[in-house]
């Protein structure tokens, strides 16, 4: 607490309004609904993707969001993410009520103290750490204890002083916003400009080959061979591990070294292989980049024949799959309800350009170098991103504490 300020809890000074459960009993009003994935890593409300269900017309008339109010987080969160973000309803007009995961702290008396104020004093508390220790998990869901959160201690300012800091911070965070959307815009810029490259010089020339990928590549295929999954041992790279152009190594399952010489009768995943996810995310490629390995059952390993009668390099063909004549491609032939996904049998068809191997190498050595540009880009962004989220809570310690 700041030495010379008098505090009081945010029980003292809001009224807490528990969410709306979807209604059962008729008459029913359409509303959207603000959940927890309306939450943005900014602690700001986006509407993007609200969610309109009917509800009970009694249950919303007391539940209707006014503005000024306060969303609080009360079920959700993760290890990383504690429970308890807030966030600051801000619309004057519209039908808006909030979810079950959720609760709404109205102010009781607007002349004791502002909304936007309270806002940024529970920002302070919840990137400080506090929630952190409020909350209890239950079968994976992070629950806050919301007597404690009532609990918290907020400094008693006049208006005019709550509206000075809401000001300072306001300007200060606006500068420091400024600094992340100019690095967030230079690499949105290369990444289009990646994007774009890559349609424009993988789209088939006149005078290249063609021929299905199943003549280009050898398919070394795990589905049907669910493997025992081990704390150490062979590397087992899944679909989990293999995002859109590089191997994510964050999850990390292993086999028996016998079980890999029983899946070895199936084919063996080289270093320099080209990893093909069928589903669960469909269309991910990268490049193997492990000495030994296997690879999982949503997997396909594109490897190059041993008597291949094309001269080419991998890289190409991992570009070529990322681009967007081949993904599109792979949407056209998908299959599936909810999970999209791809039959080895339709994949081996697809037809694939040929280029001359000196064609292949200077493709890739152009799309090489904006690769390397965009990744300096993100590097750049997630370094600045992390300067700027630690700049605003030092900015919030030097005025609360």
């Amino acid at each position: 607490m700041k030495e010379g300020w008098e505090y009081c809890t945010i029980g003292d000074l809001c009224d807490k309004m528990n969410g709306l459960w979807k209604g059962k009993i008729g008459p029913f009003v359409n509303v959207g609904v603000i959940r927890n994935a309306n939450f943005t890593k900014a602690f700001t409300l986006s509407f993007d993707n609200i969610e309109y269900l009917d509800v009970e017309a009694k249950q919303y008339k007391t539940r209707k969001l006014q503005k000024g109010d306060l969303i609080v987080e009360k079920s959700g969160g993760s290890e990383k993410q504690p429970v308890g973000r807030t966030v600051l309803f801000d619309k004057e007009e519209g039908e808006y009520s909030f979810s079950n995961f959720t609760s709404v702290l109205r102010i009781k008396d607007r002349t004791v103290i502002s909304p936007e104020f309270l806002y940024k004093y529970i920002l302070f508390v919840y990137l400080r750490g506090d929630t952190r220790k409020m909350q209890k998990a239950t079968t994976g869901i992070h629950n806050i204890e919301f007597d404690k959160f009532l609990s918290i201690p907020v400094p008693k300012l006049s208006i005019s002083e709550q509206q000075s800091i809401v000001d300072y911070l306001d300007s200060a965070f606006a500068k420091i916003d400024a600094m992340k959307a100019n690095a967030e815009k230079a690499l949105n810029e290369a990444k289009a400009l990646f994007q774009a490259s890559l349609k424009e010089m993988l789209v088939p020339k006149e005078g290249w080959e063609k021929d299905a990928l199943i003549n280009v590549f050898n398919f070394i295929d795990y589905r049907g061979a669910t493997p025992k999954k081990l704390q150490s041992g062979v590397p087992l790279v899944t679909a989990k591990n293999v995002k859109y152009g590089y191997i994510d190594y964050s999850i990390k399952d292993y086999i028996s070294k016998e079980e890999y010489e029983t899946r070895k009768g199936r084919g063996i995943s080289r270093k320099g292989d080209l990893l093909f996810t069928t589903e669960a995310p469909l269309g991910n490629v990268a490049i193997a980049d492990l000495e030994e390995f296997s690879a999982g059952q949503r997997l396909i390993t594109l490897q190059q024949y041993d008597n291949s009668k094309y001269e080419f390099i991998n890289e190409f063909y991992y570009y070529y799959m990322l681009s967007s004549p081949f993904q599109n491609r792979i949407k056209e032939l998908a299959t599936g309800a909810t999970a999209q996904g791809i039959k080895a049998k339709l994949l081996k068809t697809i037809i694939v350009p040929i280029p001359t191997l000196s064609e292949q190498q200077s493709i890739v050595a152009t799309l090489d170098s904006l690769k390397s540009k965009v990744e300096h880009l993100q590097e750049n962004y997630d370094k600045i991103s992390q300067e700027c989220d630690a700049l605003k809570q030092a900015i919030l310690r030097q005025v609360f504490e």
